[in-house]
């Protein structure tokens, strides 16, 4: 699938989940994008963590926090300032309605980081030299947690095993040096191809599929739905 389809379906999604406050359909949003990132494997576990631990904190203080409602399920002490800690059906609903909403846009969020080709997006997005800014920005984030997987692995080679915040700190010195390292080296490889020079060539980009022009006809029409139905 085309990178610029699959971000207008993801963005049709998170938009859809914004706008709708039914439970059951922030449920189907939240189920079908929680599937699309565990096809990524390992390295969807710290957005998947992210995403629903904020979801579920979302979740336990908003019946707190709010004093909506009057059908009562729990009654609390009363706080200075806040008042009494009720939490009311109506509340939960609304709870459930917002942690949904939150997760759905996260997990959007984390797809489109885990599963699209920016490359081939920001190319596809304009021509100019900051495409190449954006496309080194975003390889950053792959590029030092392959790096930290590779020296936690060679450590281990050699019987250490980094434990806690002062093990995992001292990773922080090679993996700086190693990035300087790369930035110089990606600098060499530019000059020497010409960067910069006119005349250069792009390369074509593949041509719009069946697919893709679902994809894309899908992300509208979620955005409608949640407009007029959801």
């Amino acid at each position: 699938m085309r990178a610029t389809a699959a971000s207008a379906l993801l963005g049709g999604v998170a938009i859809a989940a914004l706008l709708t406050e039914r439970l059951w359909a922030l449920g189907v949003l939240v189920a079908v994008l929680l599937a699309a990132c565990l096809r990524a494997g390992r390295r969807a576990h710290p957005y998947l963590w992210g995403t629903l631990i904020s979801a579920g904190f979302v979740f336990l203080l908003w019946p707190l926090l709010q004093t909506t409602g009057y059908r009562v399920l729990w009654s609390g002490p009363t706080v200075p300032v806040l008042g009494p800690l009720d939490v009311t059906r109506e509340e939960l609903v609304h709870a459930g309605i917002v942690s949904l909403q939150l997760a759905a846009v996260g997990l959007a969020f984390a797809a489109w980081a885990l599963l699209v080709d920016h490359d081939r997006l920001l190319a596809a997005a304009t021509g100019r030299r900051s495409v190449l800014a954006a496309a080194l920005a975003v390889r950053l984030v792959p590029t030092l947690e392959r790096d930290a997987n590779g020296l936690v692995e060679s450590l281990r080679g050699r019987g250490v095993e980094p434990t806690g915040l002062r093990g995992h700190a001292a990773l922080l010195s090679p993996l700086l040096a190693g990035s300087l390292e790369r930035g110089l080296n990606l600098a060499e490889a530019m000059e020497a191809r010409g960067f910069g020079r006119p005349g250069r060539t792009r390369l074509p980009a593949p041509p719009w599929r069946a697919v893709d022009i679902a994809a894309a006809a899908a992300g509208a029409a979620l955005v409608v739905m949640g407009v007029v139905w959801l």
